[in-house]
This record gives structure tokens, sequence and C-alpha cells, in this order.
């Protein structure tokens, strides 16, 4: 008898694919649709429904049972209750992070297995090695879809009994797997947007539950330079929305470069980036996978997603890491996450608590 293995189908090609390879593999493969957000109204536009079709036209290709399960409680009182609180305290969450180890790998993973599965897969990019009871979070073989950043704040016990079927996979590959076996989401769209509740007006959503106040943006230097709409609403480096015109005779872009919550302050950088860069971070709710730390090492961190890996030392204090950039870095941002790596694995990461310039 073949083991049962539960792949989370999200509606898109990614877990489409993954749960193609795994029927091809050989496994007794049963599809699990999460709704983790439910629309209040009509203000945005749920994409729920058409993602649930496309899962159920994609396992009746297959040939695969197929279940729906909600999750919108948790989704509210574990991320984005979390989320909400972060904007409020004047820091950028990445809520994607928070939603892997709170939903994926943990009401999600522990449904399915009470469901009798012997494994869970999900469509990530991304490896995993199960080694004398140890399991390591790998990096895809596909460097540009790694989505081990995402997975940084998952427990390595979520992390049993896991698979990654898109691990060796570029995503071109993918779509034309997809493609040539005619499954329907084979050309859809990657979603975007915020975990679970996707694309929309960023600002609009977040009025409905956050009340935005008003207030000066100033130089570095005092100088008053106009008004911003809420803090919330922008992050340090953010050059696009400021509504800043060019000052007189002068050639280059504003930055967002500071958040002063206490006098409700944006203070912004115009042309000069230097003031973004800075040489050292405190990170806390550090998660370890596969990883045992010693209480000073180097390895490479990345600081957003789309970034290149970073050297870096790490030194280990109270239950924070410190850590040295060996090169300055620009717009390192509280409330978003340190991710640490070595060659071949993700090690772990935390939250970004405090910036040194």
């Amino acid at each position: 008898m073949s083991e049962t293995v539960v792949v989370g189908m999200s509606g898109g090609v990614d877990s489409s694919a993954a749960a193609l390879i795994l029927k091809r593999q050989g496994y007794n493969v049963i599809g699990l649709y999460m709704l983790n957000w439910e629309e209040q109204d009509a203000r945005g536009a749920c994409s729920a429904e058409n993602d649930y079709a496309d899962v159920q036209r994609v396992c009746s290709a297959l040939d695969i049972p197929y279940y729906s399960v909600n999750f919108a409680k948790q989704y509210n009182e574990r991320v984005f209750s979390y989320f909400l609180e972060e904007y409020r305290a004047g820091r950028t969450p990445n809520p994607d992070v928070l939603c892997n180890r709170e939903i994926k790998f943990g009401p999600f993973r522990d449904y399915a297995l009470s469901m009798g599965a012997d494994f869970v897969a999900t469509g990530h990019y991304c490896k995993i090695e199960h080694t004398g009871g140890r399991h390591r979070l790998l990096k895809a073989a596909d460097a540009g879809k790694d989505q081990t950043y995402f997975l940084n704040q998952v427990r390595e016990s979520q992390l049993e009994n896991v698979l990654f079927p898109l691990a060796d996979l570029p995503k071109s590959e993918v779509r034309k797997l997809a493609e040539e076996y005619g499954l329907s989401t084979a050309a859809k769209k990657d979603s975007t947007g915020i975990c679970f509740i996707g694309e929309r007006n960023f600002r609009k959503f977040l009025q409905n539950y956050l009340p935005a106040q008003s207030g000066k943006i100033l130089t570095l230097d005092g100088e008053e330079v106009g008004t911003h709409i809420g803090l919330m609403y922008y992050t340090i480096g953010q050059r696009k929305g400021l509504d800043l015109g060019g000052r007189s005779g002068e050639e280059g872009r504003w930055f967002a470069v500071k958040k002063d919550l206490k006098n409700n302050i944006l203070y912004v950088s115009h042309g000069d980036e230097s003031p973004l860069y800075s040489k050292a971070c405190k990170v806390s709710g550090l998660n370890w996978i596969g990883f045992d730390p010693a209480a000073s090492f180097d390895c490479t961190a990345k600081f957003r997603y789309r970034q290149a890996e970073q050297s870096v030392k790490v030194n280990l204090k109270d239950g924070c890491a410190f850590v040295e950039f060996g090169t300055p870095q620009r717009a390192v941002t509280e409330g978003q996450y340190a991710v640490f790596y070595d060659s071949v694995a993700c090690l772990g990461g935390g939250v970004i608590e405090e910036v040194y310039y």
C-alpha cells in the first residue's frame, strides 16, 4: 500500500505541480485547500472562490480527492492581529513568514496528519533533509525562487514528515510540467500581496483596521518639506508615494530614512542615501532549524527576500542575536526578518528589533 501525502493546494501552479509530481512518484495524494481569510464586506476582491475552483479542476484532472478546511479564526488570531500590532507600533511586519509557522506548518499540518497522512507537502521552492532525527531546511536549486527566507520561523519539529517536491525544479520547468499535463493553472499568474489576503489597495485596506494620523515630513536637519498620511504607510528606504517634488534646481529622489513614532514625524533625505546604511542590528525571536549555534559565529544573512546573502558575524546574548555586517547594509528595517544561511542551508532567523547606524 502506497504512503499517503496531503498537499496544501492554493489554486496556483506550484502546488498543482507538487501534487502531480507526488502522484507520479507513486504516493496516494490528497489535495487540501485552506480558507484563511473571509471577506467581511465588499471592499476588496475575494479570490478564494476562484482559487478553490482551480483546486477542484486540478484535482479532478489528476484524479485525486480534495477537501477544504477553514482556518480563518486561527489566521486572524495568530497572524493578522500581529500584523496590525506591528503596524500600530510603527514597524513593518512580514505576515508571510508568520503565516508559515502559525498556519501552514501548524494547524494545517496537524489537520493533514489527523486525516491519516504519512507526509505533508507544499509547493514551496526549497529542499529538506531528514537525518538522525534532525530536519534541515536547504536552499532550492532555483536560487531566484528559493523561499527559505519565508520559512525561517518554522520550528524544526514542524518540518518532520514534510516534503517539498519542487526542490530541484526551476519555475519554468514547473509551468512546463503543468502545461504538458493540461492543468488549468499552468499559466496562472503568481499570487502576490498579503499572505492569504491577496492584492488590494494597501492603504485603503489598512484604513479599515487602523486609524491614520497625518503628521510632518522633515529632513534630518529639521526642514519641513511635506505632510505624511500616517507613519504606518511608510517603510524605511521607500521612494515612491512620498508625494514630494524635487527641490528647485536639484535632481535626486526623496527617501524615507527614519520614523519618530512618539512625535509622529517621518524623516526623509533628498538624493543622499547614506542615512539608509547601517552597520549592525539586534535580532529577537530567534528560531534555529537543524542548527546548534555557538555563542559567536560567522555566516551569511538576508534582511529582505529579494537580496543577495551578505557576510555577517553573529553574537548571541540574552536570547538575542547581535549581527555585525561585513559591509554597511541599506534600509534594514525593524519588524522585518534577518535570516541566516551557510553555503547550503537556511539556519533560521528572527525579527529585527533595532538597527545601529
